[in-house]
């Protein structure tokens, strides 16, 4: 039955936090609040908040160090598409690697950022304060009301 309960609460929880951020995006005038792989974090956020890749630190520099390769693969590299999406996602992938802030979901923002061909104030808003919303929203729930030890010690 835990198995149960800890997918209800996910999905709960996924709901508020994407909620908020739709609230944000389409009620107000404070801006784009909305990444899709925000969407796939969730997943790890509520569902596996224990998981390394779930970890603050992982979600935030990992959705921008792959928004920051999408950026400048789209502006400064000049191929066909059908060549720099797969090297700003491999470079992406690599460098989240490397620096060991792999957050699986921000894999994917290259693609975004590139098909959808947005400029560097993409960083700020939604990468940024949209990452900033989802760690603080994770940490309020994994810790207070769901009683985990979020963001894990180490």
């Amino acid at each position: 039955m835990g198995n149960v309960k800890q997918s209800i609460l996910a999905g709960i929880f996924s709901i508020l936090t994407i909620g908020i951020l739709t609230f944000l995006t389409y009620k107000t005038d404070f801006g784009v609040f909305l990444l899709a792989s925000f969407g796939s974090s969730m997943v790890l956020l509520y569902g596996y908040p224990e998981s390394p890749f779930a970890q603050p630190k992982n979600v935030f520099f990992g959705h921008l160090i792959t928004a920051i390769v999408g950026l400048i693969v789209l502006h400064f590299v000049p191929l066909p598409l059908f060549i720099i999406v797969p090297l700003a996602v491999g470079f992406g992938v690599g460098l989240m690697i490397l620096f060991n802030v792999t957050h699986p979901p921000a894999g994917g923002n290259p693609i975004i950022v590139i098909i959808g061909s947005v400029s560097f104030d993409y960083l700020l808003s939604p990468v940024i304060t949209g990452s900033i919303i989802i760690i603080i929203s994770a940490i309020i729930i994994n810790r207070f009301v769901l009683k985990k030890s979020y963001p894990n010690k180490k």
